[in-house]
């Protein structure tokens, strides 16, 4: 009896056969996109930890204007009345306690307090106090989540560009887009989950450099994709004189075929991030010189961004292509604006940061929104550190300039999932926090979890021990997220 059970079960006909077949090759498909790497040579490890949030993301995508040398607070965002009656007095020691200060001031008998050169108001349902200088931003107040209490340790720029990057102050760590690369992949296969974009204003600058968007000890296929201003948008993509597309691709097999070769003997993970580097460089010949082109762009679109969007390498202009790149599938978009460092003259440099960025940083907010697209992308804007309620030099009312800040600044975010209005409170003074303090790594907790993933568990085994990007700190800043 037991034996013509078991034939019976064994029994098929092709009915049925076609039927088990195409079962097994649709859950081979619909797990291949779910989880693209699936059948790439992955350990089973790692293709569960990566490749899929975990769990429902209020963001897809994050674009991160990074504004470069450290924009003043106290002339943006943070108004203090206090700094006008006690303008030119020195400040409390009861206030300063004591904080490092840098080589810039160190050396300063003493601290007078400068108030803000520009008027401010208060702007949207949210009554977020902006200053004059930013009159399209002031227009999308009711779109933005201002925080008001960010703080760092790092006092001086690279160690504190870096720790915002990268969530160390030290270099060679995964930049945080790379981390999203690691941890979601890529929504389009022709182009990079990771792009970096770079500008500079007519104010003091400070550099920025590849260890920014390194991906560190991740596969280098994580690494973030610099664009340029220049006729070639990313360096050596085009085939050289001589060489067609089909001479490239019989090259690409080739060279494949010998990397794989050496995988089997060596089994050095980076051949394949090589191979997937050559392939991604080849189909972005074609994507790139698409999404790039901004000729197409209509009038309005351009009138909304300012005409300088059409100058290759401007902020206007990044911020445009941020937006195409973004609605490409673009994972994780960094720009970098240089000239925000705003030690001396800073009222006039600070008019020419703000007219080069005010109006494109607003632009890209309504683009977004009337595409319907903003809902899914998380925008950032801020700097490194803030500045400082005191002057550095000689203090005039039209003329002063102000050291970095460490111990408290305003970024915002918008989109992707944050609740607008205002988080955080510093002191009368604009030099302490007395609510909400958010730290560096608090930052990169929360916009972690807009995209979907836990802080805690997105990590990569590096030199015996699991790195992450908020390292062993940070917490989620739930009281902003919608």
């Amino acid at each position: 009896m037991e034996k013509e059970v078991l034939e019976h079960q064994l029994h098929i006909n092709r009915r049925r056969f076609l039927t088990r077949v195409g079962m097994g090759l649709g859950g081979a498909a619909l797990g291949s996109l779910l989880i693209p790497d699936l059948f790439g040579g992955k350990n089973i490890e790692e293709q569960v930890m990566t490749g899929l949030p975990h769990f429902a993301p209020k963001a897809k995508r994050v674009i991160y204007l990074f504004q470069n040398g450290a924009p003043s607070q106290l002339d943006l965002f943070d108004y203090k009345p206090m700094l006008q009656t006690m303008q030119g007095q020195d400040l409390p020691a009861s206030i300063r306690m004591g904080q490092r200060l840098t080589g810039m001031t160190a050396d300063q008998k003493q601290f007078p307090l400068a108030c803000s050169a520009f008027q401010f108001e208060q702007y949207g349902q949210q009554r977020v106090w902006m200053s004059e200088l930013l009159p399209y931003t002031s227009k999308i107040a009711d779109e933005l989540c201002v925080i008001k209490s960010m703080h760092t340790e790092a006092i001086n720029h690279d160690p504190a560009l870096t720790f915002f990057q990268t969530g160390a102050q030290v270099g060679n760590r995964p930049s945080m887009g790379s981390w999203l690369s690691y941890g979601l992949g890529s929504e389009n296969k022709n182009l990079p989950a990771f792009c970096v974009l770079l500008s500079k204003g007519k104010g003091n600058g400070q550099g920025v450099y590849s260890k920014l968007w390194t991906n560190g000890f991740l596969d280098s296929v994580h690494q973030g994709v610099q664009f340029s201003s220049g006729e070639n948008p990313v360096l050596y993509l085009n085939n050289p004189d001589g060489i067609d597309k089909a001479d490239r691709r019989a090259m690409l097999d080739k060279l494949a075929a010998l990397n794989e070769e050496s995988n089997k003997s060596f089994e050095d993970p980076e051949m394949t991030s090589k191979i997937q580097q050559y392939e991604m460089a080849y189909r972005m010949q074609t994507a790139v010189p698409e999404v790039t082109d901004l000729s197409n762009e209509p009038e309005d679109i351009i009138k909304l961004y300012g005409a300088e969007c059409m100058v290759p390498g401007t902020y206007a202009a990044n911020c445009l292509l941020a937006r195409k790149l973004s609605e490409s599938g673009v994972r994780f978009i960094q720009l970098y604006h240089q000239g925000w460092d705003g030690h001396n003259n800073l009222p006039e440099e600070l008019k020419g940061q703000c007219k080069d960025t005010d109006q494109a940083s607003a632009a890209l907010i309504t683009d977004l929104k009337q595409r319907g697209l903003l809902d899914e992308t998380l925008v950032i804007w801020g700097g490194e550190f803030g500045r400082t309620n005191y002057c550095q030099g000689t203090l005039t009312k039209e003329n002063y300039g102000r050291d970095h800040h460490p111990r408290c600044f305003t970024i915002w975010m918008a989109g992707g999932g944050v609740k607008p209005g205002v988080y955080g409170e510093t002191d009368e003074f604009g030099y302490n926090i007395v609510s909400n303090p958010v730290h560096v790594n608090d930052f990169h907790a929360t916009a972690l979890h807009l995209m979907g993933l836990d802080h805690e568990k997105l990590t990569f085994k590096h030199l015996g021990r699991r790195y992450r990007l908020t390292d062993v700190a940070g917490k989620v800043v739930s009281s902003i997220i919608a």
